[in-house]
């Protein structure tokens, strides 16, 4: 065979051409941007292991929301700090909360903007872990009835999707007869289906103050280790009614976000994770990368793998760029 009959370089001739068979691309809607709400007014405090990244009081949530409405970004994650922590969580289904308040201002402020809900005790509770303890274990099916609660708080404040990340078994059931039976059935879950035990979390625990008070989540997030064991909790949440899947971390776990983007026909989300954010900014401030390009790079990686929705604290940022680059 002549050599030049086999030249991939044709088709990487000029800008154009690169264009017209590229197969995948990043676009602002595939983004969410997370924020982290706070008690108070006029406050916006940078979190120090995430730059770039702040803490809001509501007046300044609803800024930042229209923010990032505007540059078409479709959806924003809402976290939130309590003003006050007990055993069970109980803040986090207050509707005088933080994040239920800022939901509703929200809301009222960019109705067409989507608000994602994170459903989890770990930040509400005393002792860190995202449900309520049995001595040192957390109990899983009492802590379903308290997710419930949150769930529906949230739902009543406006959020349009539920996002549980806590890991227990049966979840998904029991927060969409929850939603049902208060009249939220449009209210969809997306489902931290596939959450890893992972290491990446570090900046996250900081800015939400949720590190576990003893011992680890191992028992209830799943082992790095394992994919199988992945696809076994993907079927789960499928049968349970989740109408998103997610994989989080992202970037360590593409080969799992594969595995289910070839196994499903429904939107797969990735949650570009606190740690992974931080390792860019860090390196970028230290002028050994290009952040843009690494970023970039970075969020293509996981649409290649077959992710519809990236959940990234560069949401902005890659707003902006993309804009720029039109």
């Amino acid at each position: 065979m002549k050599l030049n009959t086999l030249r991939p370089r044709r088709l990487r001739q000029s800008s154009a051409i690169r264009d017209m068979v590229r197969e995948n691309s990043l676009s602002v809607k595939d983004l969410v941007y997370p924020i982290f709400v706070v008690a108070g007014e006029n406050v916006k405090e940078e979190i120090p292991s995430l730059p770039n990244v702040y803490h809001l009081s509501v007046d300044n949530a609803v800024k930042t929301a229209k923010e990032v409405y505007e540059l078409g970004i479709p959806a924003i994650e809402v976290f939130g700090l309590p003003e006050y922590k007990d055993e069970i969580g109980s803040s986090a289904w207050d509707l005088n909360s933080p994040v239920q308040r800022a939901m509703r201002a929200i809301k009222e402020a960019v109705p067409q903007l989507v608000i994602i809900g994170d459903v989890c005790l770990c930040q509400y509770t005393t002792h860190g872990h995202c449900g309520q303890l049995c001595g040192h274990e957390v109990d899983n099916d009492a802590t379903l009835k308290l997710l419930a609660k949150v769930a529906v708080s949230q739902a009543k404040s406006g959020a349009d999707i539920i996002a549980p990340s806590d890991m227990m078994d049966g979840r998904i059931a029991v927060l969409r007869e929850a939603l049902d039976e208060a009249g939220f059935q449009n209210v969809a879950i997306m489902s931290y289906t596939i959450k890893y035990a992972s290491g990446y979390y570090g900046p996250f625990r900081d800015a939400a103050d949720s590190a576990p008070q003893f011992g680890d989540r191992r028992g209830y997030q799943m082992d790095p280790a394992n994919s199988r064991e992945a696809m076994k909790e993907l079927e789960l949440d499928l049968a349970e009614g989740a109408d998103y899947i997610m994989v989080k971390p992202a970037l360590c776990y593409l080969d799992i976000v594969r595995q289910v983007r070839d196994r499903i026909n429904r939107p797969v989300a990735v949650y570009n994770v606190s740690g992974e954010y931080a390792m860019v900014k860090a390196a970028a401030q230290n002028g050994w990368i290009d952040e843009k390009r690494i970023v970039l790079e970075s969020l293509l990686s996981m649409k290649r793998a077959g992710a519809d929705i990236i959940i990234t604290y560069h949401a902005i940022d890659v707003a902006k760029w993309l804009k720029e680059e039109n």
